[in-house]
């Protein structure tokens, strides 16, 4: 059957099948008809393997949403007859139409994630130059050093590679700021990071003006550069060893190859799974998008270029004159453009970088916002449905990507549409209990088995509506600023690498209080109105779940902004290495536990006791079993440690140091340890990548959705009281300091008098003399 006729075949059955599907039922036979479906689905999720078994599953939970969207649209809404009503409820069906259209694009786009296989390793002189840009802002030397040294010991000939660091915080604008300390600041930077380079081998660039950002930086960078192929990494994303030969023979395959992007995996929390302690048993948010949607994308020619931990064909990068900069999101604009362009990209999905995070609920919002404006920037700007030379699929799939951002409107018309009904008795919604069941309780246990089915590995159920409500109440500003105008947004970067030394609440966390307290409000005057108003028992029974669910949210969300103490900065990898630390003239053979970019941890079979900790810093040197010849740039094959903690872990000594005094070269040795071996952070990943059931899911959604209100509340006392405490205080050292002025006027008040008091009395006295002398 050729190609034309199956398509033909297979819309001529899906439009038998719609019309089959829109066909009016009783609501006893939709029952038994969605109870029927949901059974074949467990049935199908516990039995059926492979591609049959995926396309049954999705076939069958597509009837049920068909069916509730047929339902949903001819039979529940407010009768024209009452405007006010028939509005709201039309803007609740929009909400929901949006969520459905978002679903049929993801099922779509994700019917058949693509897996690449791994490349055969390249003989040396066929493979192309290289350039690695890093560009950089703000960043410390530290992050700089051991981005560097990563980058330029991964896995690939020496002459055949050029890193570059390209700094945007030392340009010509910058060390001539009209401030002079930003001035100095600026100049100091200047020369600390030309040395820095210096030391690491690496190339120091800067430029006159900071134009267009970091793709005007990076376009910089293509300037001054020759390499065939541009590899691009954040300054905070090191590279592992294996990067580029897993990655740089695709383009050997495929002459119009533009893009090969790989995952951004995080070695720190972000500050939702900091604050609610998920980091070490739960995917973060971000590994959907990388593990299942990227393939997607990858499948049908339209994985992005996301900014980092990438590679870009020289050649494609100046048939549309380099990175592009009308946007704030560079990445996605510049493969928007090169898609269209005719040209292709790659998804491989293995991780070799590890980057940061932002550690603050602000920073974390401030990061979010960027994108959204940046997606909506293209969407208004260069509407991929009116862009040339893209094919149907990847307009719908860079539609799709910036449709998505659209999620914090329907996010809060969920929130606070109950409370039109539980405040107002506003009817949005037509329907009674049996149909209610029937079609919307169906309709959402089979959506959460859809989500739970195709993305439980890397999404626990629920979590998705925890991350869209808490950027919704603050994204929705941004939404607004870019639909008034679309080049008004400017590029931030993002807060890394700080510290949180106390438990406190976020300075975006009083809309969330505002919110639970409402919703609470709402369920109590619930439970009032289902004892006290006979007539709405049973409609206000649904939507009091409907609201307490969001409650639970809500709840989530405040333990989301509750900012958990975060003494270290230095986020920490598992590895399996080995190596030797040389104190008191022994050589003592150890297996490394963890490193960080501040130290590591590690257990030996040492045959005397750890030495304990006491006053007197203990400093010893740490020497690796290298991999390969990472460890042949460095002068020194050792680092400096001082030793912060000893004990015994599973009878063998457990130690664990800090580096010491760690010169910029050293980086090296930190590099080999940390990003030798790209299989360390596969294993980290698999450890919580494991199935995570509705029914465990569900629970502990409702565990936070009841804790971390308590939490949040009293992080709030605290800070009352430490607030009154200081108020008090200072109303005690204004008084005091009043009183101190006081007494400092009466004092010079006195001291003034004090020569006018003394003239007086020696009057008096030369008065007197005068007349005792006649009589003498």
């Amino acid at each position: 059957m050729t190609t034309r006729a199956s398509l033909f075949l297979w819309a001529i059955t899906g439009f038998l099948t719609l019309v089959l599907l829109t066909q009016p039922i009783s609501v006893e036979a939709q029952y038994y008809m969605g109870l029927s479906i949901i059974v074949a689905l467990i049935l199908t999720w516990k039995f059926a393997r492979g591609d049959t078994g995926r396309q049954i599953f999705l076939g069958l939970a597509s009837m049920v949403v068909i069916r509730y969207v047929f339902w949903r649209s001819t039979s529940t809404l407010p009768p024209l007859s009452d405007p006010i009503d028939f509005v709201l409820g039309f803007i609740l069906l929009l909400a929901e139409c949006y969520c459905v259209l978002i679903l049929t694009i993801s099922l779509i786009i994700n019917v058949d994630p693509l897996k690449r296989k791994p490349l055969a390793r390249e003989e040396d002189e066929k493979l192309p130059t290289v350039d690695v840009f890093i560009p950089t802002y703000n960043e410390d030397e530290e992050i700089l050093a051991t981005t560097m040294a990563a980058a330029m010991s991964m896995d690939y000939p020496a002459h055949k590679m050029t890193v570059w660091l390209l700094d945007d915080g030392g340009t010509d604008q910058k060390r001539n700021d009209s401030n002079p300390e930003k001035a100095a600041a600026a100049r100091q930077r200047y020369e600390d990071l030309q040395v820095l380079c210096k030391k690491m081998g690496a190339r120091y660039l800067t430029r006159q003006k900071n134009q267009h950002a970091k793709a005007g930086n990076m376009n910089n960078g293509l300037k001054n550069s020759t390499g065939d192929i541009i590899v691009v990494f954040d300054a905070d994303h090191a590279p592992f060893r294996s990067f580029l030969r897993e990655t740089v023979g695709h383009f050997l395959l495929d002459p119009k190859l533009f893009l090969v992007q790989t995952p951004h995996i995080f070695l720190n929390p972000d500050p939702i799974e900091k604050n609610l302690k998920t980091f070490d048993r739960m995917p973060s948010e971000n590994e959907m998008f990388y593990s299942i949607t990227q393939r997607g994308l990858d499948k049908w020619d339209a994985s992005f270029f996301c900014g980092s931990a990438a590679l870009l064909r020289r050649t494609a990068l100046e048939t549309t004159g380099g990175f592009s900069g009308i946007t704030i999101t560079e990445d996605c604009e510049t493969a928007f453009e090169l898609h269209g362009n005719g040209w292709h990209s790659v998804f491989v999905d293995k991780p070799l970088i590890a980057g940061l995070q932002p550690e603050t609920f602000t920073s974390f919002i401030g990061q979010r916002s960027r994108w959204c404006q940046g997606m909506f920037q293209i969407l208004i700007l260069k509407n991929p449905a009116l862009k040339k030379g893209l094919s149907l699929t990847q307009r719908v799939s860079y539609l799709s990507s910036m449709t998505f951002w659209f999620f914090p409107l329907p996010r809060l018309v969920f929130m606070f549409a109950p409370l039109l009904y539980i405040f107002l008795n506003t009817k949005i919604f037509v329907s009674n209990i049996s149909e209610t069941i029937a079609y919307t309780s169906m309709y959402i246990v089979v959506n959460v088995m859809l989500q739970n089915y195709l993305y439980g590995k890397v999404r626990w159920p629920w979590i998705s509506e925890l991350y869209e409500f808490v950027q919704g109440v603050f994204l929705v500003k941004a939404m607004v600023t870019v639909a008034l105008n679309p080049r008004k947004p400017t590029f931030n970067v993002t807060a890394k690498g700080l510290t949180l030394d106390n438990n406190h609440l976020s300075e975006l966390a009083w809309p969330f209080f505002a919110i639970w307290g409402l919703l609470f409000f709402a369920d109590l005057v619930a439970v009032a109105r289902y004892f006290l108003d006979s007539g709405v028992n049973n409609l206000i029974v649904v939507v009091g779940c409907w609201n307490t669910f969001n409650l639970m949210i809500a709840g989530a969300a405040l333990g989301a902004v509750a900012e958990r103490a975060q003494p270290d900065r230095h986020p920490r990898l598992p590895i399996d290495r080995t190596g030797f630390l040389l104190l008191d003239n022994k050589k003592i053979p150890v297996q490394f536990l963890d490193v960080s970019a501040g130290g590591c941890s590690m257990v030996s079979s040492w045959d005397m006791a750890p030495p304990e900790i006491g006053d007197k810093p203990i400093i010893a040197d740490l020497a690796i079993k290298p991999i390969g010849n990472m460890l042949s740039k460095q002068s020194q094959q050792t680092v400096k440690v001082r030793l912060v903690h000893t004990g015994f872990k599973d009878g063998r000594a457990k130690i664990s140091v800090a580096f010491h005094e760690m010169q910029p070269e050293q980086h090296y040795l930190l590099a080999d340890l940390m990003y030798g071996d790209s299989g360390a952070l596969e294993r980290f990943l698999d450890k919580r990548r494991r199935h995570q059931n509705i029914y465990q899911g569900t629970k502990q959604f409702l565990t936070w959705g009841i804790t971390e209100p308590v939490r949040a509340f009293r992080y709030l006392w605290i800070e009352h009281k430490a607030k009154a405490l200081t108020d008090k205080a200072a109303q005690e050292m204004t008084a005091l300091a009043a009183k101190v002025a006081e007494d400092s006027k009466l004092r010079a008040a006195a001291l003034a008098e004090l020569p006018s008091a003394n003239g007086t009395a020696m009057a008096k006295v030369e008065a007197g003399m005068k007349k005792v002398a006649p009589a003498a």
